[in-house]
C-alpha cells in the first residue's frame, strides 16, 4: 500500500471517488433507500443503479450533493444505437445526474469502428445538451490489447468524460494493466473509471495512484472504514 498516498487520504476525500452501485436484478425499495443513506451520509460522488429507479433514488437524495447515475445497455450492450440513445434520454428525464453506457462489444469485434463512434457520438452529445456526465464502459475482460486501444482512440474523437473497466457483471473487473493501457492511451484527454472487483482500501489507492478518478464499488462503505481504521 501506498504510504504517502495513504497519509494525504481522509474519509471525505476518498468517499468522493465512489460511486456506490446497486445494480441487482432483484433489488427492492428498502435496497435503494440503504444505497441512498449510505451515499448521503459518506459523502459518495454517485449512486449507481439501473434506470427504473432513477427517479426514486433523485427524490430520496434531494438536497444532496450526492448524483444519480443511471446504467444503459446494462449489462451486455446489446441494444440498438436508438434504444440506447431512447433510454438515456429518458433517464435524464427522470433525473439522472450521470449516464453509464456498455459498447456494442459484437460490432467492435467486427471492426465496425463506425457504428461503435455513432454510437458513442449519439449517447455523449444527448449528455452534453443536457449538462450530464458521460461514461464508456468497455467490458475489459472480453477484449484484447487491440480492441481496447481502438475504443481508447474513438474516445480520443468523441470525448466522453470518462471510460470505464468494467459492468462488474462479466467475467473480470478492473485491472491495473488495464488502468495502466487507457491512461498511456488518452492521457489526460479523458478520465478514468476502475469498476468491478473493487472491494479492499489497498485496491482503491492503488488504482487511484494509476490515475482513476471514479471507482465504481458496491463495498464503497467497507473501503472507506478501512481507511477510518488506518488512519
Amino acid at each position: 500500500m501506498n504510504r504517502e498516498l495513504l497519509r494525504s487520504m481522509t474519509p471525505e476525500k476518498l468517499a468522493v471517488y465512489f460511486d456506490h452501485t446497486q445494480l441487482r436484478a432483484y433489488a427492492v425499495k428498502k435496497d435503494f433507500e440503504k444505497l441512498c443513506e449510505e451515499s448521503r451520509s459518506y459523502g459518495f460522488k454517485m449512486v449507481a443503479i439501473n434506470p427504473a429507479p432513477v427517479a426514486l433514488c433523485k427524490e430520496l437524495l434531494k438536497g444532496t450533493s450526492v448524483h444519480v447515475g443511471a446504467a444503459i445497455g446494462f449489462p451486455l450492450g446489446q441494444t440498438t444505437i436508438e434504444d440506447k440513445a431512447n433510454e438515456t434520454a429518458n433517464a435524464i428525464n427522470n433525473g439522472a445526474d450521470e449516464i453509464d453506457y456498455v459498447v456494442n462489444l459484437t460490432e467492435l469485434k467486427e471492426r465496425n469502428y463506425s457504428y461503435v463512434e455513432r454510437e458513442m457520438a449519439s449517447i455523449v452529445e444527448e449528455c452534453r445538451r443536457n449538462k450530464v456526465t458521460s461514461k464508456v464502459i468497455f467490458e475489459n475482460c472480453y477484449l484484447t490489447e487491440e480492441e481496447k486501444e481502438a475504443l481508447c482512440r474513438i474516445a480520443l474523437e468523441v470525448k466522453p468524460d470518462f471510460i470505464k473497466t468494467s459492468t462488474g457483471f462479466g467475467t473480470g473487473g478492473a485491472t491495473f494493466e488495464d488502468i495502466q493501457l487507457m491512461k498511456r492511451m488518452v492521457g489526460d484527454e479523458i478520465q478514468i473509471k476502475a469498476a468491478g472487483g473493487v472491494r479492499n482500501l489497498e485496491t482503491a489507492l492503488a488504482m487511484i495512484e494509476l490515475g482513476v478518478s471514479r471507482i465504481g464499488s458496491t463495498a464503497s462503505v467497507g473501503i472507506v472504514e478501512e481507511l477510518k481504521k488506518e488512519l
